[in-house]
């Protein structure tokens, strides 16, 4: 049996990050899930470790690695998702705060544990969450879908400057997914859900088992060539 890794989550006490959280544990690794709030309570079911951490904080995230020890699969799931507008309307205090959460959080931590990882010499991954949103616009969303192409962007930064170290960056690109969350907001067979699985060829939104799944496979040394790249599961909404 190969050794257990440490894996740590942000966002984790969310709906996607917590089946994350689960996948890896399922897979024998150790858990730790990072978030603003509920973070202990999501880490129970998987036997993990929950902490509370905000990341676009770095003098947080470096007392948190602190705590944590070392890291060797992050998975950088948190994200602002809530704020929406379209171009004509959105106030441009509302973008920074998406590209605070989304792009420089998720720039701090991908720098902060990668130096940590290079200071060890030991190899590492990072899998980032991304979007398809950030290749397929979609009006009114388009904040939150500039700050996931420059997540694709900063994974492509980080995969060629760390492949020297055998740090690996890869992301997963969802489509909308099933989360309850998503429910809440548009409960199937609404107008809303209805317009958004119409969209995708596969008829479903993606359950968060589907996205859980794409992260700990390119976690995984099955992925040990892949590098730099962004795989949609998105059930093909990305070829309409």
């Amino acid at each position: 049996m190969p050794a257990a890794r440490t894996v740590l989550i942000t966002g984790g006490a969310g709906g996607i990050g917590a089946a994350i959280g689960a996948a890896f544990a399922q897979a024998g690794d150790s858990v730790v899930l990072a978030d603003l709030d509920g973070a202990e309570e999501a880490a129970k079911p998987v036997g993990g470790r929950g902490i509370r951490l905000d990341i676009t904080d770095e003098t947080a995230i470096s007392a948190a690695l602190d705590e944590v020890g070392p890291v060797d699969v992050l998975v950088n799931n948190a994200g602002l998702l809530s704020v929406h507008g379209r171009l004509l309307d959105l106030p441009g205090a509302d973008l920074l705060r998406i590209l605070s959460t989304n792009v420089h959080g998720t720039f701090l931590m991908t720098q902060l544990v990668a130096r940590r990882m290079v200071h060890r010499g030991e190899p590492g991954v990072v899998v980032n969450l991304s979007s398809i949103g950030g290749r397929q616009p979609t009006p009114g969303m388009g904040g939150y879908e500039s700050s996931k192409a420059a997540v694709d962007a900063l994974t492509r930064w980080a995969a060629i400057e760390l492949a020297e170290h055998k740090i690996r960056v890869n992301a997963v690109a969802p489509g909308p997914v099933a989360t309850p969350m998503l429910a809440a907001a548009m409960p199937p067979g609404s107008p809303a859900h209805d317009a958004w699985v119409a969209r995708i060829p596969d008829g479903r939104m993606a359950a968060v088992e589907d996205v859980a799944a794409a992260v700990v496979f390119l976690a995984s040394p099955a992925a040990a060539h892949i590098t730099g790249t962004s795989l949609p599961v998105d059930g093909g909404q990305l070829l309409t």
